[in-house]
């Protein structure tokens, strides 16, 4: 069991600690990152029941055409509602880039309880598959999302939008992801450029959370100067 535990934890480990070294600053409490990772942990729960829920109470399967959709849907509302509700309405963001360390911490926490609980039925031969795809996959919707919940406490204009794209972004991602894998679809080139397509999405928020920080650190962000204006 041992084991187990740590082969379903290592992915989502190693996935934290390579966006939380790649922050510019050293602001972020370490102990409200945990908490986010627990808030996505616990969300896990609720989520996998009213799945089973859904699919035993309608007409809906694991292979239908809503299934996939439906299930992005629901696993990235609460995840976005969780970080809206108890992060980013009772938190102030030293830095744009902390949106997206909240948003990669709840994503994990869910995707690390999920591991644990799959690994636990099927065995753990299923690891590496899992660590590839869902587990880096939930991560990545992670950063998306945190990446315009960051944008929307430093911005003057424009800040409903942005809170909508942070659900509505990774809700389209996660909803092709879904797309895949009930297709059963065991093409790895399909499966390898959806992944690297993501990864660049992801990896381009997090410059643009960068480049974003740093400019409005320094005062030259537009947004910086029209806020300025506003108080002077």
């Amino acid at each position: 069991m041992l084991i187990l535990l740590s082969v379903a934890i290592a992915p989502s480990l190693a996935l934290f600690s390579y966006f939380y070294l790649r922050r510019d600053i050293d602001s972020e409490p370490s102990r409200l990152l945990l908490y986010a990772f627990m808030y996505g942990a616990v969300l896990t729960f609720p989520v996998l029941f009213i799945q089973h829920v859904v699919q035993e109470e309608t007409t809906l399967t694991a292979q239908s055409f809503w299934s996939g959709p439906l299930s992005a849907f629901l696993e990235e509302f609460v995840k976005w509602l969780m970080l809206f509700i108890a992060i980013f309405k009772q938190t102030r963001f030293d830095d744009p880039y902390d949106g997206i360390l909240y948003g990669a911490s709840v994503s994990l926490g869910f995707a690390t309880v999920e591991n644990i609980l799959y690994l636990i039925s099927f065995g753990i031969d299923e690891a590496l598959f899992r660590a590839m795809l869902p587990v880096t996959s939930h991560a990545l919707f992670g950063v998306v999302m945190g990446y315009y919940l960051g944008r929307a406490q430093f911005s003057t204009n424009y800040v409903k939008s942005q809170i909508a794209l942070a659900f509505f972004a990774p809700f389209i991602l996660h909803t092709f992801y879904n797309t895949l894998l009930y297709s059963k679809t065991e093409q790895w080139l399909i499966w390898s450029l959806f992944m690297l397509a993501l990864w660049l999405i992801a990896l381009s928020r997090v410059k643009q959370a960068h480049i974003f920080s740093r400019e409005y650190r320094m005062g030259n962000h537009p947004l910086f100067e029209e806020k300025t204006k506003k108080r002077s």
